[in-house]
């Protein structure tokens, strides 16, 4: 299994990887300055879309994750959030992906984010995974943090291999086909 290059990602994102795709990695849009996205040397760099759940404990309610209350979130629709001190917010990806059988993608937090203390959970995309990828941010941090939508939030790694025996989409996996931000299940 090797990482893939900017080539190999760009053939397998025209033949339907990632939608929309971004064919060179973004730095200014609309004459200004963007937390950077699209492809890069050896990943690609996605964009959370506009909508966003805030972790929220007005309601106190326990976070279980076979018995998830989504009361503990507060649902947001805008370009710009502010994630709460010491708190977290999820997010989703604007491209929507269709992972090949032979190819494993690892979604690891942007630098940019990361200095300023807001992390992104390390998430394991399977071979036959397809949707948006629903992403999670902590912000570790004692203070407000701000994020953006369409711009760079996350960088994805490809690998490429054999074909396991099962992929995710032929055991039909929970989160297979996902659209919008996707709380847990069992």
């Amino acid at each position: 299994m090797s990482i893939l290059p900017d080539w190999r990602i760009r053939e397998l994102a025209h033949a339907g990887m990632i939608d929309p795709f971004e064919d060179r990695l973004v730095r200014t849009a609309e004459n200004q300055q963007v937390i950077s996205y699209g492809l890069s040397s050896f990943g690609y760099d996605l964009r959370c879309a506009d909508e966003w759940k805030i972790f929220t404990n007005v309601n106190s309610a326990i976070v279980d994750p076979k018995h998830f209350d989504e009361r503990s979130f507060v649902d947001i629709t805008a370009s710009e959030i502010i994630i709460p001190p010491n708190s977290f917010a999820l997010a989703r990806s604007l491209e929507y992906l269709k992972i090949p059988d032979t190819v494993m993608v690892v979604a690891l937090g942007k630098s940019t984010y990361a200095r300023c203390g807001l992390v992104a959970n390390v998430t394991p995309l399977e071979p036959g995974w397809e949707g948006h990828v629903t992403l999670e941010f902590s912000n570790t941090t004692p203070l407000p943090a701000k994020m953006y939508a369409f711009e760079g939030c996350v960088q994805l790694l490809f690998f490429e291999g054999e074909r396991p025996e099962v992929t995710y989409g032929d055991r039909k996996g929970k989160y297979q086909g996902q659209r919008g931000v996707t709380l847990p299940r069992l």
